[in-house]
């Protein structure tokens, strides 16, 4: 086994990473400001430019020259003057035709202006440009030049060295330079402090080594076939393992319809991965059924641990062990383990909700057959124009059940479920009508097709019962789904469900109708609220039943 060299340690990693860093973020606001800076200087040079342009153009001297009340040789004295005092690169005087006044070479008086940036300015708007004319390159600012008439008589070109402009640059970027690395500096000084506190913190650990201790306790708690919770003197999670996660997906907490002016939480596995965490605190609602069935608390405060315990949540069944956990003598918090004993039921719920399917699928077969023996019956005497009216009939019959069925059930599993038990309760004289705004998207879940066929199974089932022998009855069976949410709804008109036995219908084992039976609503409820969801009813003995179940409902995508 090759051995691998030993990573960097804890203080030269941080340093490196935080100078790294410090460095990184300086030269970078240098390069921001400098750019900043360097636009605000050259900003700041045309606007004094202009300044001196625009206080020049309304200067007598300049004005009186251009409309030829004057000495014109008066502009030429008055712009080196100018020029002399603000040390501008140059000071030119042009008339409307880009002739020159002034110009710090005398013999180029009397000549065009070099450049097309004069050009704006000869038609009354200012501008500037860099630009290179007989002289050196140069920022330029061109204003126009007014009579007293307001009529445009000329204008005035003033330049400045772009060396002069890079000069005052230069001196604001050594300021910049020298904050950056002051910056630089008090940054390595605090990234010492900061390795001697983390050291301390780390109780002299190598992050590599805390790092290796960290995946010997994951892979241990992993590789444990059961749930480990742990929590602090504050009752807040601190360890929870996967499986300990996985049993809270299959059991989440809640299954109480909330109020029912907001919509119910989909209570989907990702969002359960998120909720039975480290961090958790016991008064967290989302948490607190958990942690209080486990007597995380109970424990912490007598000091006495409570070993394989059997508990229930939400119709699983835990066995559990919850013991305190002791550092010098003080309890400074507790850990439970636990495991599911409820793998047993799931079986059994599946095995109902196909067996249900099973014989809806039968009496759709036996139904099938017996069709078919009336068309060979009816073949054999040769009533062409009856078998006709038959056949006419049966297929009128097929579109509006099975049509409507495949048009608005998109579950084949489901859709053939309904489809058996409409012909189931037609076979006994009871009318089960799936109404046409219904809608049921196809879903990609399993549990929850599962789930659906042995709630619906046993209501319809108990339904059915309930109207044995009674005329003018009918069950109604509503499916929709709305926000990821899947709302049913089965009623009846028959005689409704007495007050003296509402309380304990769903209780196991429970029934009017003899030993062993009381299994389908316990069933249908825990399987509803497995998915997070939830079962309800009501019911005026005498009048009608009225079922709702609700639960989320994951659309198969496509």
């Amino acid at each position: 086994m090759v051995r691998q060299k030993p990573p960097l340690k804890l203080s030269l990693s941080v340093i490196l990473m935080v100078t790294s860093v410090v460095i990184s973020v300086l030269l970078v606001v240098h390069t921001l400001f400098f750019r900043q800076i360097s636009l605000l200087a050259e900003n700041n040079i045309r606007d004094k430019t202009f300044a001196i342009a625009r206080t020049l153009a309304l200067n007598p001297v300049l004005v009186n020259g251009l409309t030829a009340k004057s000495d014109p040789g008066a502009i030429q004295r008055l712009a080196q003057v100018v020029n002399k005092q603000e040390d501008l690169l140059f000071v030119v005087i042009t008339d409307m035709h880009g002739i020159r006044y002034a110009h710090p070479t005398a013999s180029l008086i009397g000549k065009h202006f070099i450049g097309d940036d004069i050009l704006p300015a000869l038609k009354g708007r200012e501008n500037s440009a860099i630009n290179q004319g007989t002289l050196a390159k140069a920022l330029r600012v061109f204003t126009p030049v007014y009579d007293s008439g307001h009529q445009q008589i000329g204008v005035v070109a003033i330049g400045t060295s772009l060396v002069t402009v890079q000069a005052i640059i230069n001196h604001n970027r050594w300021n910049l330079l020298w904050t950056a690395l002051i910056g630089a500096a008090v940054g390595v000084l605090g990234t010492g402090l900061l390795v001697r506190a983390l050291k301390r913190i780390m109780l002299g650990f190598e992050p590599y080594e805390i790092s290796h201790l960290f995946e010997e306790r994951n892979a241990m708690l992993q590789s444990i076939k059961e749930g480990v919770i742990a929590v602090d003197a504050d009752t807040r999670i601190t360890l929870i393992n996967d499986e300990a996660k996985r049993l809270f997906n299959q059991h989440p907490p809640g299954g109480q319809r909330p109020d029912t002016t907001v919509e119910p939480p989909s209570l989907t596995p990702a969002t359960l991965n998120d909720t039975l965490q480290i961090g958790t605190h016991a008064e967290d609602p989302q948490g607190r059924e958990w942690l209080a069935s486990l007597h995380l608390g109970d424990v912490m405060q007598r000091g006495i641990a409570r070993r394989d315990e059997e508990i229930r949540i939400n119709g699983g069944v835990m066995l559990s062990n919850t013991v305190p956990v002791l550092v010098n003598g003080q309890i400074i918090g507790a850990i439970a383990t636990f495991r599911d004993k409820t793998e047993v039921s799931r079986l059994l719920e599946r095995l109902s909700g196909m067996s249900t399917y099973a014989d809806a699928l039968r009496v759709q077969s036996h139904e099938f057959m017996n069709k078919l023996h009336v068309i060979l019956g009816m073949l054999h005497l040769k009533n062409y124009r009856e078998l006709e009216g038959y056949i006419l009939k049966t297929a009128n019959n097929y579109q509006h059940e099975i049509g409507l069925i495949i048009r608005i059930i998109k579950s084949p599993v489901i859709a053939g479920f309904i489809l058996g038990k409409i012909n189931r309760a037609r076979d006994v004289n009871i009318p089960l009508r799936l109404t046409e705004d219904s809608w049921l998207p196809d879903t990609d879940n399993g549990e929850t097709t599962t789930a659906i066929i042995t709630v619906l199974g046993n209501l319809i089932e108990n339904a059915m019962e309930a109207l044995a022998g009674q005329e003018s009855a009918e069950i109604t069976l509503s499916l929709h789904v709305r926000n990821d949410m899947l709302h049913c709804t089965v009623s009846d008109d028959g005689p409704g469900i007495p007050e003296s036995l509402q309380e304990k219908i769903y209780q196991r084992g429970f029934s009017t109708k003899g030993n062993g039976r009381g299994i389908g609503l316990f069933l249908a409820r825990q399987s509803v609220e497995k998915l997070g969801g939830w079962l309800e009813y009501e019911s005026e003995p005498g009048v009608y039943t009225q079922f709702y179940v609700t639960f989320p409902y994951r659309v198969k995508a496509g």
